[in-house]
């Protein structure tokens, strides 16, 4: 078998080079696995985050529909009374479902103390809808055919991890009751290992029917709960039919609502891929630029060791020349190269995939956290076969010209005078080379400076509050526990006291949300009647309950009026304080701030209606890119268990927002201690300074930037490599010649001009080729930026200015190396 030993000897030999050339095989691999590491990294991130393969059947076929009108679509989906119309109506639906949460967070009573869990309230055909069976037991589906039968209340499905986590994998479990939140429920089945829904959950998951009441038989936008829709397209149908489909069955349902501004409200539908929905604001288009930002990284990083291969097939041409001369036909000496670049390829992508698990380690939790996607990031099947592609494909772009060029080489000349043949067009080559290298590390540059303005930009934004010194503490704390007492009177406000007594705490206080929080969100409507028509269309407002000592943490401003104090007690009157934005809503554009002041707002839950005391200042609540919106607190002194929002308020979760004198990081350790000793349920509170909360509120183009700033920094090390290089080269290509001009009284400056004259023309040349790259590709950022042109001529000047400046930089070395030369040597030397 000549064929195999030929290869197997090919591959010995070009390993025998590469040994003895250390520093280029170093070089080579270490640039190529970087560049491979970048795209395999950013692959990983893509294909799990936008491409993961859903645990459903069919997951293409799986959409989620809101409800839409003059205001958008609602936050949510629609009440039940308009999603029974559409599973009577719709012909090109399948099947639809719908799930809430009664709570975020729930508590499962388990052998080791209660476990946070998350408790969707899911319709009983929600998993035949996702085409999903239970691993044991059944799902909710009724015997009798009633998809809402109360026989499944009190009854319960639970995932797996909960199942082996919770219950030790007990194969009797089915019949076994369990506590949630210390009511008893009845398991009826174990989910899939694996399954989620809905996906990106925090902690494991325990679901529990929908048990239709009252208030799902009415279209009163304020008695009515609103579920989240998922439905299953027919066979051969798309989104636009359904969309077509159910606009049309909506516009007659929005009819049957009494409220003509509710009906505004809910004239349409908005229906959109269920991998769709699952991400957040940009990020869909801050992963395909980032992907696209590596893939640049790893062709420079190709372009590079294409260079060196130039360089490196140059100087084996002596050994070309004598195998030429021995018979080796042009594709012998052409797959002499290519077996060396395959080698360095596979070492790369090893040596890659390592890096990878390394930095997906390392950065997984910051990066899935700005994505607000909860997953596990590791290299997959798809990966390993991108893997595979990138060495073929690398192979082929830094070894295939290299080859060609040393198999087209003119041998007779190296063989009549022993020096490389071919010089001009080599140097040519290889000018080219770093050229294109210099306009794809521009664009990079360019791409990282809008970004980095963009964080600038967001960190001009004015917030409206003070983040300097304030550490939050989130507390989810079983309420169940707390059942009969007043959790203020009970738990907080001995915390609040016991906090602020530290000698390093100048304020503390309690809020259901801090801005710019990850809070679960609380909103209030206010529904227009026939008298307050012309001012009010159910204007929904942000919702917070705080403590008095709020202002002195966040040093917000008031502008009329004053903020909650001790005077606001549970015996005082209801109170209540507004923001500006809800001023203009509420009472009208034009009105002064202090036209608020005493007016009668709402009621706490007696007959008494509260009365506003102060309005704030706007401030930035959900994001910093989005104006403020109307808000509504309420003093939490003042919410007792007989009041409407203790269950919201207190019953849910809560922040203690504290000031502190010294740095945060010395004090946290200190308030864990006084956490645990007030009550052992305040045991798994987190802690994060109020600057980090703003940091990771920049989400996508936090990770967008930080990313970039990475590519951006090894592309340009990499195109400073390259010009380094080829002005080597030419250096010693052309050390005699500098020698003679020496010896004929050439001046240094002359001679350091003369080698750094190429580097300008290449670094010009790039430029230019470079700034009409990032110019052309800069509408992809648009969505990115903020407060910067994505043509911002501060940040093209600046990136080119960089670009130019270090550029000139690597090339004094080999132009001051040149002007040192010794023409006695030099001339010797040839």
């Amino acid at each position: 078998m000549p064929f195999p030993s030929l290869a197997l000897g090919e591959i010995r030999h070009s390993l025998r080079q590469l040994w003895r050339a250390p520093g280029f095989s170093m070089v080579s691999l270490g640039i190529l696995a970087g560049g491979i590491a970048s795209s395999a990294a950013m692959l990983t991130v893509v294909d799990q985050v936008l491409l993961r393969n859903i645990p459903y059947r069919d997951a293409n076929q799986l959409v989620q529909v809101r409800e839409a009108g003059k205001k958008g679509p609602t936050m949510f989906g629609a009440p039940f009374v308009d999603i029974q119309q559409w599973r009577q109506r719709s012909r090109t639906l399948q099947a639809i479902a719908f799930h809430t949460y009664d709570k975020p967070t729930s508590y499962l009573e388990g052998v080791h103390g209660p476990v946070q869990v998350n408790t969707p309230n899911v319709s009983s055909n929600l998993f035949a809808t996702l085409g999903v069976r239970p691993a044991l037991g059944r799902g909710f589906e009724s015997a009798a055919g009633n998809d809402f039968s109360k026989a499944n209340a009190g009854s319960a499905l639970l995932s797996d991890s909960v199942w082996r986590d919770g219950f030790g994998a007990d194969p009797n479990i089915l019949g076994r009751m369990v506590k949630l939140n210390g009511n008893s429920y009845t398991v009826i089945g174990v989910m899939p290992r694996g399954f989620q829904f809905p996906l990106n959950a925090e902690k494991p998951q325990i679901w529990l029917p929908i048990v239709l009441g009252d208030s799902d038989q009415v279209r009163t936008k304020n008695a009515a709960r609103e579920y989240t829709i998922i439905a299953r397209l027919g066979n051969g149908v798309g989104i636009a039919q359904v969309s077509a489909e159910l606009k049309v069955i909506q516009s007659e349902v929005a009819r049957l609502y009494t409220d003509a501004h509710a009906r505004e409200n809910v004239q349409s539908v908005v229906v959109e891929s269920y991998r769709d929905s699952l991400l957040e604001g940009n990020v869909r288009r801050a992963l395909l630029a980032l992907l696209a930002a590596a893939g640049v990284l790893w062709l420079i990083a190709c372009v590079n060791v294409t260079s060196l291969m130039l360089a490196r097939a140059n100087t084996l041409q002596r050994e070309i020349a004598v195998r030429a001369a021995l018979g080796a036909g042009r594709w012998r000496i052409m797959r002499q190269l290519l077996v060396q670049g395959l080698i360095l390829s596979v070492a790369a992508c090893v040596l890659g995939l390592g890096l990878v698990a390394v930095a997906l380690k390392l950065f997984e939790n910051q990066i899935l956290a700005q994505l607000n996607v909860h997953i596990k990031l590791q290299p997959d099947g798809m990966v390993m076969l991108a893997l595979l592609g990138l060495t073929v494909a690398t192979t082929a772009v830094s070894s295939l010209w290299p080859a060609l060029f040393a198999a087209r080489a003119s041998l007779e000349h190296f063989l009549r005078q022993g020096l490389p043949s071919g010089g001009s067009a080599h140097q040519r080559s290889r000018s080219v080379l770093v050229m294109a290298q210099v306009a794809m590390s521009l664009a990079l540059l360019v791409g990282c400076g809008l970004l980095l303005r963009t964080i600038f930009a967001l960190r001009q934004v004015s917030l409206g509050f003070r983040t300097d010194h304030v550490i939050v503490a989130d507390m989810v704390i079983p309420a169940y526990k707390f059942d009969g007492t007043n959790m203020t009177t009970q738990l907080y406000q001995p915390l609040v006291d016991r906090v602020e007594r530290l000698p390093e705490v100048q304020a503390a206080a309690l809020t259901t949300a801090v801005p710019l929080g990850k809070r679960f969100p609380i909103l209030l409507t206010f529904a227009a009647d026939d008298a307050e028509s012309a001012r009010i269309e159910n204007l929904v407002v942000q919702f917070r309950a705080v403590g008095p000592g709020l202002q002195r943490v966040l040093g917000f401003r008031m502008l009329r009026g004053r903020f909650f104090d001790d005077r606001d007690t549970a015996g005082s009157a209801p109170v209540v304080v507004v923001n500006r934005a809800f001023v203009r809503e509420y009472f009208g554009d034009n009105r002064d701030p202090g036209y608020a002041i005493n007016q009668e707002l709402m009621s706490y839950g007696s007959d008494k209606l509260a009365h506003i005391i102060g309005v704030i200042d706007d401030e930035r609540q959900s994001s910093v890119l989005d104006p403020s919106k109307p808000e509504v607190d309420v003093c939490i002194p003042q919410i007792t268990p007989n009041t409407s929002f203790y269950r919201v308020a207190e019953g849910l979760a809560m922040n203690l927002a504290i000031r502190t004198e010294s740095e945060p990081a010395l004090v946290m350790a200190e308030l864990r201690r006084v956490f645990r000793s007030v009550s052992p349920e305040l045991e798994g509170s987190s802690f994060i300074t109020m600057d980090q909360v703003v940091d990771d509120s920049y989400g996508d183009r936090r990770v967008a930037a930080h990313l970039l700033e990475f590519f951006a920094g090894l592309a340009l090390l990499l195109c400073l490599v390259g010009l380094y290089g080829i002005l080597t080269y030419v250096l010693t290509q052309r050390t005699r010649e500098l020698g003679v001009r020496l010896a004929l009284g050439a001046q240094k400056r002359q001679l350091v001009w003369l080698v750094m004259r190429r580097a300008v023309v290449i670094l010009a040349a790039g430029s230019a080729i470079g700034l009409a790259l990032s110019l052309s590709t800069t509408r992809i950022m648009s969505n990115l930026t903020y407060g910067v042109s994505p043509f911002d001529a501060m940040t093209l000047t600046t990136a080119t200015l960089l670009l130019v400046a270090t550029g000139l930089l690597a090339s004094y070395i080999p132009a001051r190396r040149a002007a040192n030369v010794d023409p006695m040597q030099a001339l010797r030397r040839e």
